[in-house]
């Protein structure tokens, strides 16, 4: 879940965040129904902000007026959020809004996407996208289409660039505690922040409900999502209709203990999946073995360190939230480079498929193929994230839903994590902004209640490193009647019309269209890029069902689908 999820050249003005040419609502609300004077707006649908995609289905756009405060609605001036719609193709049976995650992720281009990949969800359902309050509007060039930007002075930074976790010297700390307290108050300085939060978007979902005239909304969240969507069935339940959450933070709990769980599913991510793979693909360079890749990745870290080509921090951090194939590629390349540097011999990929995956990532990413890259070239384009300027719906979000915990609680947990989970351990609880956060909640989110729990399905992956098994298992635990798909050995973030899946697109897609959900189910996962079968995992997932020992075969790659994957990762890493 990423620190900057809305590019911006600049920090915007909360005044300038309200859309020109949206025509202010009259304050007249009829007593006890806040949607009273939204509701009567009318949806002017045109061209999209964000160009069309290739091989996506073509959406059409268009702009909510909604309050400022859903507690004072006639308080302040209004803002606009961009929604989407990809009409339906056959028997229409509704419409399912959809979010990619976040906090902060833009959704109105995932409209055209889903309805590409999965045409018979597009055919029985409109798909409306969504772009958050605070995140501005997708495509959007102008100044107030851009979101909740927030500026941090360069001065407040750390100018130090070999920074390492591990480091616990007094400076060294010092040093990472300098960026996230100089977010923490960046955002909180900005007039919106405190009107970004989960119940004020669940308000705007409800009235894009009135103004598309649903009796239900249908929905599907991936990541974050699943806690908009829970969020959203809980504050008005009669108004949900069937609810997909994929790939789940515990939305029964607390939301920032998803982040807090980054070192400790990462940590086994790497250690029981990833190095495992890379060691099969390149068992010249890595070993034979996990445990030697493993031995292999700390000597290329320090490689990288110091050579000056990269900072232990940084180098980490590649490998932190690898919830796409295309990241694995990119780290895997990371890897390898160096350690065929070490080794002063080439890295050979035997594999042809493997070859053509790497290629591409190569290439989308540093814009040669593998044959033209170096360790120092890969380096080179892989820098440290710029916190001068931040999408700031990411904290005002995930540090103002509900009450947070103080840095020196952070500082402990980072001593904690530290030696169990060294990846990632020993820099989260030193990174997090939310420790530095002052601003009390405005308003309380409830749990979901009963009777909702049968309209809602949840997905998730064994070794999802972005959002837990055990968020997902808390989630439910916590809400009895709520049944999950399972994902056996998956390693990847976003399962449904992601990961090429036909089991978990199947049993989807039942509870969709068919209006069947099913109970408990266990999906065996697909084989991981460049293989022809699943490498079983122990893991968290019991292996005692005829589906999670089946052996399946992912659907024939999708550059589509892959990207789309992407950019679901990309939205939720740290």
């Amino acid at each position: 879940m990423p620190r900057s999820t809305t590019t911006a050249a600049s920090a915007l003005t909360a005044a300038a965040l309200v859309l020109g040419g949206i025509t202010p609502i009259t304050a007249t609300a009829e007593a006890g129904n806040p949607f009273a004077d939204h509701e009567r707006q009318q949806l002017s649908w045109g061209p999209c902000a964000f160009p069309p995609g290739e091989d996506v289905r073509p959406a059409e756009c268009a702009l909510v007026t909604v309050p400022r405060d859903w507690a004072a609605p006639g308080a302040g001036p209004d803002l606009a959020v961009s929604i989407s719609r990809v009409v339906a193709t056959g028997e229409r049976g509704g419409a399912v809004l959809v979010n990619p995650g976040g906090p902060g992720g833009q959704g109105t281009s995932l409209a055209g996407v889903l309805a590409a990949l999965r045409p018979a969800l597009n055919e029985r359902y409109d798909i409306i996208g969504m772009d958050p309050r605070g995140t501005g509007q997708e495509g959007g060039t102008a100044p107030e289409q851009r979101g909740l930007v927030c500026s941090v002075p360069t001065g407040r930074l750390s100018t130090r660039t070999d920074l390492d976790a591990r480091d616990r010297s007094a400076d060294s700390v010092t040093e990472h505690l300098k960026a996230p307290r100089a977010i923490a108050e960046a955002c909180q300085g900005q007039a919106l922040t405190p009107y970004i939060t989960t119940w004020q978007t669940a308000h705007d979902v409800e009235l894009v409900r009135r103004l598309l005239g649903e009796s239900s909304l249908n929905y599907l969240g991936y990541s974050y999502g699943t806690w908009l969507g829970a969020k959203y069935a809980s504050l008005f339940p009669d108004a949900a209709g069937k609810v997909v959450l994929d790939s789940s933070v515990d939305w029964q709990g607390r939301l920032q203990a998803a982040f807090e769980a980054f070192p400790a599913i990462n940590q086994r991510h790497v250690d029981q999946v990833f190095l495992p793979w890379a060691s099969r693909q390149f068992p010249d360079l890595l070993g034979g073995s996990g445990a030697e890749a493993k031995r292999v990745w700390e000597r290329v870290r320090a490689f990288y360190d110091a050579r000056g080509l990269l900072a232990p921090d940084t180098y980490d951090a590649v490998f932190v939230g690898m919830g796409s194939e295309i990241r694995w590629a990119l780290a895997a390349l990371l890897l390898v480079l160096g350690a065929a540097e070490l080794e002063g011999t080439a890295p050979g990929i035997a594999n042809p498929r493997l070859r053509e995956r790497l290629d591409a990532a190569s290439l989308a990413r540093f814009g040669v193929p593998v044959a033209g890259l170096t360790a120092a070239t890969a380096a080179a384009a892989t820098r440290a994230e710029d916190y001068t300027a931040v999408g700031g719906t990411r904290f005002a979000v995930a540090c103002g839903d509900q009450p947070t915990r103080s840095a020196s609680w952070y500082r402990r947990l980072s001593d904690r994590q530290g030696p169990r989970y060294p990846l990632f351990g020993w820099a989260y609880g030193l990174s997090e902004p939310c420790g530095h956060w002052s601003d009390a909640p405005r308003q309380t989110l409830p749990t979901l209640p009963a009777s909702v729990s049968g309209r809602v399905l949840v997905v998730q992956a064994e070794f999802d490193p972005q959002t837990g098994y055990e968020q997902a298992r808390s989630a439910l635990r916590a809400a009895p009647g709520v049944t999950a798909v399972l994902v056996d050995d998956s390693p990847f973030h976003g399962q449904y019309a992601l990961g090429g899946n036909p089991c978990v697109d199947g049993v989807v897609e039942v509870f969709l269209l068919a209006n069947s959900r099913p109970g408990d189910i266990v999906c065996p996962g697909v084989p991981l890029p460049g293989e022809d079968e699943v490498h079983p995992v122990a893991g968290p997932v019991g292996r005692g069902t005829a589906a999670a020992t089946a052996q399946q075969q992912a659907e024939p790659p999708s550059r589509l689908r892959e990207l789309a994957r992407e950019r679901i990762a990309a939205l939720n890493s740290p």
